[in-house]
Parts: C-alpha cells; structure tokens; sequence
C-alpha cells in the first residue's frame, strides 16, 4: 500500500509539473508581437524624468522570451534596450541590455501576470548593483516594464523606469 501511495504522489507530481510547463509556455506565447507605448526613464534616482517613446518586437518559445526595441527621449536621444529571459518551469534567468553600465544579469520568478526579475547591474547604480524588474503582461495586448530601485541617499524604492506598451 505504501509503494502504490508513494507511486500516485509520485504521478501527481509528474502530471502538475507538465501542467506548470504548458501554463508557462501559453503565457510566454502571448508576448509575441510587435509593440509600442510611452512611458518614463530616469537615469539615477535622483536625475529628472525623461519622457520616451518606445517600439518592441516581442518573439517568444515554450520555453524563452526576447524582447528587442529602441526607445526616444528628448526628440533626438535613442536608446537599444532587450531583455532575453530563459525559463525553467516558472523560474527565470537572462540578460538586460539598455543600461550605461553595460549588460546586466536577470534572475527571478512569475507571479500570476507577472515575470519578477532582480537585476545585477554590470557595475555600480544607485550606490550598488542591484535593482528590479517587472515584465507584465496588462490585458490581452499590452505589456508593462517597469524597473525599480533603492535611493541611497533615502532608502526608498524609486521607479526609474516605466513603460506601456500596446500591441500594433
């Protein structure tokens, strides 16, 4: 009997995980596409707020997400900025490419809508290498960036950069 119970747990394992994988692949998949949206950069915590302009092309696998895009601020600045996320059930990892420091590791895990990613920037930001980024996914076309990190000087959590992005 307890062969047969250890089996069955054994089963029920193997079965949620193949479900966590194939929910996770559904949610990957509806980032595909082609994007565009405004939203808000901040260069450091205490530096004033840009206003962007924002195209992304989004490709997506079961098992992998790649967003490429360009961001405008102030009529002539442009900025490259991707992120390229592997995942591994609902845990993530990848790379950030858009910061003046350099490429930056991701690391992190989903949350309902969301992808939850810490960053470690290539070098120091803010008065150290850490911050945070959030990859959601707002109805059935939209998606959400948002990065956030710690004031030094206040110890305060501050949005250095939000943006919003509609399917085109």
């Amino acid at each position: 009997m307890r062969t047969f119970i250890q089996f069955a747990l054994a089963g029920c394992l193997l079965a949620a995980t193949g479900t966590a994988h194939a929910d996770e692949a559904k949610f990957l998949q509806s980032f595909k596409g082609n994007f565009a949206g405004k939203g808000i950069v901040k260069v450091t915590t205490d530096a004033p707020t840009v206003n962007v302009s924002c195209t992304f092309k989004s490709n997506a696998t079961s098992t992998s997400l790649a967003l490429d895009g360009n961001c405008r601020g102030l009529i002539v600045v442009t900025r490259a900025i991707s992120a390229d996320l592997k995942a591994a059930g609902a845990k993530y990892s990848g790379t950030y490419v858009g910061s003046r420091t350099g490429p930056a590791q991701l690391n992190g895990s989903r949350s309902g809508n969301a992808i939850n990613l810490g960053i470690r920037w290539a070098k120091e930001v803010n008065g150290d290498r850490k911050a945070q980024m959030k990859v959601e996914k707002t109805g059935e076309n939209g998606i959400r960036l948002t990065v956030v990190d710690t004031d030094p000087k206040t110890g305060k959590n501050i949005v250095t950069s939000r943006i919003d992005l509609r399917r085109t």
